[in-house]
């Protein structure tokens, strides 16, 4: 997990804001599915 997204979702669990988690939280997931789509796509096209 990248450094700066990390310091945001400890910032915002501190205060409790879930508008701000649920929208980090969909920024990972978006970022993992990313990464996740990159490498397959590198093991079938080698």
């Amino acid at each position: 997990m990248p450094n700066w997204l990390s310091k945001q979702l400890m910032q915002a669990f501190r205060k409790k804001d879930r508008n701000q988690i649920r929208f980090l939280n969909r920024c990972w997931f978006t970022f993992i599915k990313k990464e996740y789509d990159e490498k397959a796509s590198k093991n079938l096209f080698p």
